[in-house]
């Protein structure tokens, strides 16, 4: 508490200047949660210095009961993270639990949860230990978030050891959540294998795994390129009488797009072609960035087509990638009608991507077409407009 009977003298001016934006004087309502969230996510992603990121999350008043609130929170932690400022999270997360409408297992496994978001897992620990001292009961739900904490800092032996020892310490019973995390652990870790004596203690505990069981077990193996275990983990399922669904095959997907398969990731859409399956927009988006990136964009394009002519809706990540890898191999033209599609729904490539369509666009004699472009992207992007008119000035005549 010393830090902040410190803090706030120098910072109170600052904090009403950031509640009279969250919380306006002037009108005669307090703006709705939904607006004050959305303004302190604003101001948080623009500031630098740590202090005023505290200060704009305690102006803003936040909660983890909405998804917002807790978006804000997880940026504010990372940017703390980021300049290594690992005592004002720990101050800041403290000072919150001491809030009454906060004293809750929700906002302590959220702390937990931010505490490993922020590589600080033996404060994440610290705040599991002191829950009865806040009178908060631990119970499933907390000892989830300390796994997941584990997770998020990469400290994957402390995972074994909570789930070795925590339960029977601490009287609580894992549910299919708790198994389903450690099983990530030890897939993420580069350990899956391990995975087979947690699913062994699963059915001596009579929690039944589901896809998202066997679906981090097959990323694992897929990463660590041990195919014969994808095998065993399919014989799994159908022992279970579980028969992969589009999420098992959009694992699978991925997992071989990462390896630079796409064809044989192609062959497993053509499976669920043929069990008259529904591929759907992740199915696609997996496949586009993988022969993108293996530099075959003609499959690329074809795979937006067909995409597109199955009623499955491109994400705007999936033009990115194509306007991207089109301008690194030079088909610029290729790239702008793909860019102009993607612009017509309201999505606009970032300006890295822009600037190489542009000069690509200038390279093959296209100078109209970079023109107009540019000033789409002015009308769009007024802040930057300055930095676009420059780049419009050098253009050839």
């Amino acid at each position: 508490m010393a830090f902040f009977s410190r803090l706030r003298p120098i910072s109170f001016h600052r904090c009403r200047f950031f509640s009279s934006i969250l919380s306006p004087e002037s009108s005669s309502n307090p703006l709705p949660y939904r607006e004050k969230a959305r303004a302190a996510l604003s101001l948080v992603k623009s500031e630098k210095d740590p202090q005023r990121i505290l200060e704009i999350c305690r102006g803003a008043a936040l909660t983890p009961e909405f998804n917002l609130d807790r978006i804000v929170f997880s940026v504010a932690i990372s940017k703390l993270a980021d300049s290594k400022d690992f005592d004002s999270i720990r101050h800041f997360l403290d000072e919150l639990k001491s809030r009454p409408d906060l004293q809750t297992e929700r906002f302590v496994s959220h702390a937990i949860v931010l505490f490993g978001q922020a590589g600080m897992i033996n404060d994440a620990f610290r705040t599991f230990e002191e829950m009865h001292q806040l009178g908060v009961d631990r119970t499933v739900r907390s000892l989830n978030a300390l796994i997941f904490s584990c997770i998020l800092s990469k400290n994957y032996k402390e995972v074994n050891r909570i789930f070795l020892e925590f339960p029977k310490k601490y009287g609580i019973e894992m549910n299919l959540d708790s198994y389903n995390t450690v099983l990530k652990a030890f897939s993420q870790s580069g350990s899956s294998s391990s995975g087979y004596s947690i699913l062994a203690e699963m059915d001596r505990k009579g929690v039944k795994p589901n896809a998202t069981s066997f679906g981090i077990l097959l990323a694992g193996f897929y990463n660590e390129e041990k195919y014969e275990d994808v095998g065993k983990v399919l014989k799994m399922m159908e022992e279970y009488k579980m028969q992969p669904g589009i999420s098992t095959y959009n694992i699978r997907i991925k997992s071989l797009c990462k390896l630079k398969k796409s064809s044989e990731a192609k062959l497993l859409l053509n499976s669920i072609l043929a069990r008259r399956m529904k591929p759907n927009s992740e199915t696609y988006s997996h496949l586009i960035h993988g022969f993108s990136k293996e530099g075959n964009l003609e499959e690329a394009k074809k795979l937006l087509k067909e995409m597109v002519d199955r009623g499955c809706k491109p994400s705007s990540d999936c033009y990115f990638a194509l306007v991207y890898f089109l301008c690194q191999g030079g088909d610029f033209e290729s790239a702008l009608q793909i860019c102009k599609e993607s612009m017509e729904k309201g999505w606009f490539p970032n300006f890295s991507t822009m600037t190489s369509l542009v000069n690509g666009l200038v390279s093959i004699s296209k100078v109209e077409e970079a023109r107009e472009l540019i000033g789409k992207i002015k009308v769009k992007f007024s802040k930057n407009a300055g930095s676009w008119k420059e780049i419009e000035a050098r253009l050839p005549r």
